[in-house]
């Protein structure tokens, strides 16, 4: 399937949900449920007004492989019609393949989009957005950012934010001030420090990192965010089984938990990242070219391990002597690597333990003479220890000898009494 393929599988238009249109609470049950896949990726989406608000500012593009997330601000009329502008000018202005640098520009191009609707009046002055976008190629995916709506990667269970927030709590988070959870219910906590709509000159977060198969991408504003921890994110996002689910799930944790703001959730998960399927072609594609130099290589391989098996020796252990092997240790298939070429009286009881085990991996020698020196200086070492241990013997006799009391001088003393 090619680029051009997977934009066209699945609608252009951008996705405000529930609508542009006053919902009000108890329209939540209308909100926006949007699935698909296709080799390499699945995805789902949910939108909700939540219980607070009237309306529904958040917009969300699902055109495979880009997905974005967009919160908007600015009040009835004016927030929705930023984010919608927003990704549908980042749909436009995305780039083919994952590459973050024209994904930022897209993400620029859709500030000034929104600051130049407002002053042709769509909209209203003053209308903002934050704007999250991922692309994702393969084991690649690119991100550009604005604002405080977030992108995770939940991998091997664990749940990694990918993103920074450009908010007021978050820089009093990064300066030790408040910790991640003070944040959530801080009461500055939706005063945004970047954003697109206001600063022409604006500018986006970009990078790209390695995604893998099994990763789970969980896109959303901060109508999630603001409302559960992460760990219980992670929780929801580890339990649900398919992206639709984990979207759907994800928003009704957050309106358990109050949902006190719009909540727009993108999951997509990476079911194949290609890399299996490039190198299987590498190498299916090598094997016709190279088979003739594998074998020759394998040949030359044979001629060069026998002749260094030839060249080496060492000295190991038969039938509980010191022996002379030529060659290396094991064998391959069976095949012993060895040869037993002279044998000695030395046992290797009579050395050390630590020399014992030294024989039992095998000490190489340079060559046979060297093997056989050594073997005499074992033989030597023994001599040696055997004559210390003999005169030590000799010397323990003669003192105890010596210290023996004299029977004869006692019995006389004994009878003159």
């Amino acid at each position: 399937m090619t680029a051009e393929d997977l934009q066209t599988s699945v609608p252009l238009e951008p996705t405000n949900a529930p609508g542009r249109a006053e919902i009000p609470v108890e329209g939540r049950a209308g909100a926006d449920a949007v699935s698909g896949a296709n080799e390499f990726i699945s995805w789902g989406a949910r939108s909700d007004v939540g219980l607070v608000r009237g309306h529904n500012e958040d917009s969300f593009l699902l055109r495979a492989p880009l997905f974005v997330v967009s919160d908007g601000m600015g009040g009835h009329a004016a927030g929705e019609i930023a984010s919608s502008v927003a990704v549908e000018t980042i749909g436009e202005r995305a780039p083919g393949t994952a590459d973050d640098v024209l994904l930022g520009a897209a993400v620029e191009a859709a500030n000034l989009a929104v600051i130049r609707g407002a002053e042709e009046g769509i909209g209203k002055p003053g209308m903002g957005c934050t704007a999250t976008a991922a692309l994702i190629e393969k084991n690649k995916m690119a991100v550009a950012h604005v604002g405080d709506s977030r992108i995770y990667v939940l991998r091997h269970g664990t749940l990694v934010r990918v993103t920074h927030d450009h908010s007021y709590v978050e820089e009093l988070v990064d300066s030790g001030q408040i910790t991640a959870d003070e944040a959530r219910t801080h009461p500055s906590r939706s005063i945004i420090t970047r954003a697109l709509g206001s600063d022409p000159d604006m500018y986006a977060d970009h990078f790209s990192l390695e995604v893998n198969n099994g990763d789970r991408i969980i896109l959303c504003s901060d109508g999630l965010s603001s409302m559960i921890s992460d760990s219980e994110l992670e929780a929801v996002a580890v339990s649900s089984a398919t992206p639709q689910q984990a979207a759907d799930n994800l928003v009704a944790a957050a309106l358990t938990a109050g949902g006190s703001d719009n909540v727009t959730v993108v999951v997509v998960d990476v079911l194949n990242d290609g890399l299996a399927d490039a190198a299987r072609r590498r190498l299916l594609h090598r094997a016709a070219g190279v088979s003739g130099v594998i074998a020759a290589v394998l040949a030359v391989v044979i001629l060069v391990s026998f002749a260094f098996i030839r060249g080496e020796w060492y000295l190991g252990v038969n039938n509980g002597t010191v022996a002379i092997y030529r060659g290396i240790q094991g064998d391959i298939l069976g095949i012993p690597l060895n040869e037993l070429v002279g044998t000695s009286a030395v046992s290797i009881t009579d050395l050390p333990a630590s020399v014992q085990d030294q024989l039992e991996a095998g000490i190489r020698v340079q060559n046979e003479q060297a093997a056989l020196d050594t073997i005499n200086s074992y033989r030597d070492q023994i001599y040696e220890e055997q004559e210390k241990a003999a005169q030590l013997a000799q010397e323990v006799s003669s003192e105890e000898g010596a210290e023996a009391p004299d029977q004869t001088d006692s019995g006389q003393t004994d009878g003159g009494e």
